[in-house]
């Protein structure tokens, strides 16, 4: 993952993925290697995400808006995918209130879930035993609780949902590589057709002993630490974290995690053809009512090209497209945690992804934090805050 480059003087030098905007530097001795020397397994992607809500209806509806297929739908659940070949991307289950339950994790192979479960002292069930019957799919799934206290499962399915067709990237003139010639551009304005889940984003009061747990228990590795500004001798705040599958290269981070004072879900990101499908989805979202929290523009951490949208219930979903891909060799990088620091170019962060005009109830969580057994502190929440305005 490295390469050379020539400066304005003509010295060849190397240059990594983590110089200029990607991070500053790399660890000081001592501080966290960003994986486990042994872990338990290695799992190999996320399979889907698990919510509840009360109207599967109008989950629906936004869900085909958002460019989302339909995998399958029963009275109690509906079943998401994108249109590349694999597992759904979220299945939601009707339930009293709107929320996130938990992540499902994809195991490489069968034996991992044997030896995940004897690790953990839990069981391996079949896949069936967690959906209705009415849905495809089989297979066998070990369920895990995380140190935040998110319901975790690791799943080895046995049957792949078939590729759909999907939208074709625009062919683009750049310079002097002219390839559309006597062709006018005309994206039409449809929802951005899902290709697949990317990745999760979730807040927790323990984040390191939430850390050390995905990296010891499920193998996942850390692409980027962030640290708060004054108080990088007291470890990272924020930790970007990918799969490792060696070689193979595989999106910068398939889980990102922050310290806050809440245990919960903060968004998850769902990978589409370009900018123009980012876009022209964006102004269909629009055009529909639906609220844009922050975007178009492109993040630092892992270079994706960004538009972030509330759904119906306030939940928080991201299309993204061409983002960075890091194999197993390249170390972690280490930056100061900024609201400036979250993107190359776009808007400025909004007050509402940022999450900076707190409800009653954050107000309540910040105090509960305060007092409770966990990594917050007001040296820390001072820090965060801190973060926020930088």
């Amino acid at each position: 993952m490295s390469g050379t480059h020539v400066n304005a003087v003509g010295v060849t030098g190397v240059r990594t993925a983590h110089q200029d905007l990607h991070s500053e530097r790399g660890a000081l001795r001592g501080e966290h290697p960003g994986r486990s020397r042994n872990p338990v397994v290695k799992v190999a992607d996320l399979a889907w995400l698990e919510f509840e809500k009360p109207d599967l209806d109008r989950a629906e509806v936004f869900a085909r808006d958002f460019g989302f297929g339909i995998a399958a739908r029963t009275e109690r659940e509906l079943w998401l995918r994108g249109t590349f070949a694999g597992t759904p991307c979220m299945v939601i289950r009707k339930g009293r209130t709107s929320s996130f339950i938990g992540p499902a994790f994809r195991a490489a192979e069968r034996a991992d879930l044997d030896r995940l479960a004897r690790a953990t002292g839990s069981r391996v069930r079949d896949v069936r035993d967690v959906r209705d019957a009415d849905v495809p799919g089989g297979g066998k799934v070990v369920d895990l609780l995380d140190p935040s206290g998110f319901p975790v499962r690791v799943v080895h399915c046995e049957e792949r949902l078939p590729a759909l067709p999907g939208q074709r990237p625009l062919l683009l003139n750049s310079g002097t590589d002219q390839r559309r010639i006597n062709l006018a551009q005309r994206p039409p304005r449809e929802p951005s057709r899902i290709q697949r889940l990317g990745h999760l984003v979730l807040e927790t009061r323990v984040f390191a002993r939430a850390l050390d747990w995905y990296l010891d228990t499920l193998g996942m590795i850390v692409s980027d630490f962030l640290f708060l500004d004054g108080q990088r001798d007291r470890g990272p705040t924020m930790a970007f974290i990918r799969c490792d599958q060696g070689g193979v290269a595989v999106d910068h981070h398939t889980l990102a995690m922050h310290l806050g004072p809440g245990n919960g879900y903060v968004h998850s990101a769902y990978q589409v053809t370009d900018l123009d499908s980012i876009a022209a989805g964006g102004e269909y979202l629009d055009e529909r009512g639906y609220q844009r929290s922050w975007g178009i523009g492109r993040h630092i951490q892992g270079s994706q090209l960004f538009d972030y949208w509330r759904d119906p219930d306030r939940l928080m979903l991201e299309h993204f497209a061409d983002g960075d891909l890091f194999s197993r060799d390249l170390d972690p990088g280490w930056a100061p945690m900024s609201t400036s620091g979250l993107a190359q170019w776009g808007p400025p962060a909004t007050r509402d992804f940022l999450g900076a005009s707190p409800s009653p109830a954050r107000i309540r969580e910040v105090f509960r934090a305060l007092r409770g057994d966990n990594e917050m502190d007001p040296a820390r929440l001072l820090g965060l805050l801190k973060a926020a305005n930088s």
